[in-house]
């Protein structure tokens, strides 16, 4: 059984104006998602900046969020790291903090071979006790993992379930598909090819649209799983505007604007992101309404 299906929330970290954790506002935020239709929390993950914290933040962050939570959705935690030994720390204290599943991206700068691919996910597979999904996402961490290389480690290894696919490559994910018999937990990591990878048997997605349309966002899955394809489809094309508005810039930069549009807060960004330029701002606030989403 798949850690969730549907539509998982890439969450925001929300900053005091000194730029610490904002743990009051991350629970309001987890209470947004739970009541308004998101399948899954992914805490800590690109759009949570993750990248920016020390490791005891990321395991504060990951352990509040479970709490918070309280078993009304599934919380992935983002655990990922170009250090194995880094990845390991952090995946094991997260599955021992109860995290139902991990999401670990490749490895950034340093990268890997496909063969070094694989013993950085066995090693941290033996290490943590909870399903993991592993994060190919090329286009930030100049790593990919072939199709081969998923399947292999999909096959072999118990508790590596899926892949989080943000190649943008779709013949990629259907070789995947292809090579693994359609027995993987696959997840889009691109708010506009949702549907087009639940074609392919796809169970979700990992979603930064979901910060501002989660029902939405779960709708596009749900009604697809339904077999209302048409309606699926017709709410993915919808989004479309939305969605581009939300990459105008380096994310999480325009979808922290966003939320902060809607009246919830969500702080500033730490360095090196800087806040979204107006001509931008302007741009994406107009997206949003357009998409019907009402702004503070």
């Amino acid at each position: 059984m798949a850690i969730f299906t549907g539509a998982g929330v890439a969450i925001i970290t929300p900053f005091h104006e000194d730029g610490s954790i904002n743990y009051d506002q991350l629970k309001k935020l987890v209470d947004y998602h739970c009541e308004n239709g998101t399948d899954s929390i992914v805490i800590c993950g690109t759009t949570g900046e993750s990248a920016t914290m020390t490791e005891e933040e990321h395991l504060e962050c990951i352990k509040r969020t479970i709490d918070f939570t309280a078993g009304r959705i599934p919380v992935i935690a983002g655990t990922g790291s170009n250090c194995t030994a880094t990845a390991v720390e952090l995946s094991r204290e997260a599955a021992k903090a109860g995290a139902d599943g991990l999401l670990v991206v490749t490895p950034y700068y340093n990268k890997a071979t496909q063969k070094g691919l694989i013993e950085h996910y066995k090693a941290i597979a033996r290490e943590a006790d909870a399903p993991i999904i592993m994060y190919s996402v090329a286009s930030r961490t100049g790593c990919n993992i072939e199709p081969a290389t998923v399947a292999a480690l999909v096959k072999e290894v118990d508790n590596i379930v899926g892949v989080k696919e943000a190649s943008g490559n779709i013949s990629q994910v259907a070789k995947i598909m292809q090579l693994t018999q359609g027995d993987i937990d696959l997840y889009s990591g691109n708010d506009d090819q949702i549907v087009p990878i639940l074609a392919l048997g796809g169970k979700g997605v990992i979603s930064v649209l979901s910060n501002v349309a989660p029902r939405e966002t779960h709708e596009i899955c749900a009604k697809f799983f339904a077999g209302d394809i048409a309606g699926s489809r017709e709410l993915q094309l919808k989004a479309i505007p939305l969605i581009n508005a939300l990459f105008s810039e380096v994310n999480p930069i325009p979808v922290k604007k966003a939320v902060s549009l809607m009246g919830m807060e969500a702080g500033g960004l730490r360095m090196p992101l800087t806040e979204m330029e107006e001509v931008n701002a302007q741009k994406l606030a107009q997206a949003m309404r357009a998409f019907g989403i009402q702004l503070a």
